[in-house]
């Protein structure tokens, strides 16, 4: 008799859509799809919803016409992944997204900020949108206070990554008019 060894059993954007409508998952749970796994993501903290909230109202002023504010709202990534990510500044939309999650070509900058997730976010969450050639993706490090700049996705990587404190400032690369100091996001 062969052996036979288990298998994941990996779902892809339908099958996860199809499983949040019949209301499978607990009211509350914070999950996301990462390469058609299922991952339970830790819940939001005081310092880590302050700062979403600080990159709100940081980015409004700034970004009228140019772009839209999506915070923690899903972005599709091909038929396996649907992250949440903390942030984003996504292309303008006719329909502001009423009719589609934003994919990986809508995204001007997107921002992670992490404490407990910051290993996941330095290695899972940076592959996952390199490969999807998210232009520029900021790791809001909580844990050494500092932001983790990479640009110029290559495959799994970033060919380009900075790390900025509290004295520092930069200039977005997909608005280049847009010019932020790390002390207001510190």
């Amino acid at each position: 008799m062969a052996t036979v060894n288990p298998t994941k059993h990996l779902t892809n954007l339908d099958e996860w859509r199809r499983l949040g409508e019949a209301n499978i998952f607990p009211h509350g749970s914070r999950l996301e799809l990462i390469d058609g796994e299922i991952l339970d993501m830790a819940p939001i903290g005081f310092n880590h919803a302050g700062h979403v909230i600080r990159l709100i109202n940081l980015f409004a002023p700034h970004i009228a016409n140019k772009a839209l504010i999506n915070a923690q709202n899903p972005l599709q990534l091909g038929d396996l992944s649907e992250p949440e990510p903390d942030f984003m500044l996504l292309k303008p939309n006719t329909t502001s997204y009423t009719t589609r999650h934003p994919n990986a070509d809508d995204v001007l900058l997107l921002i992670e900020i992490a404490d407990s997730s910051l290993k996941f976010d330095q290695n899972q969450k940076l592959r996952l949108y390199a490969l999807h050639n998210i232009p520029e993706y900021w790791l809001v490090n909580l844990n050494d206070v500092c932001l983790e700049v990479y640009r110029k996705p290559h495959g799994e990587v970033y060919a380009e990554k900075t790390t900025l404190y509290s004295g520092d400032s930069i200039t977005l690369s997909q608005l280049t008019d847009i010019s932020i100091r790390m002390a207001d996001i510190l």
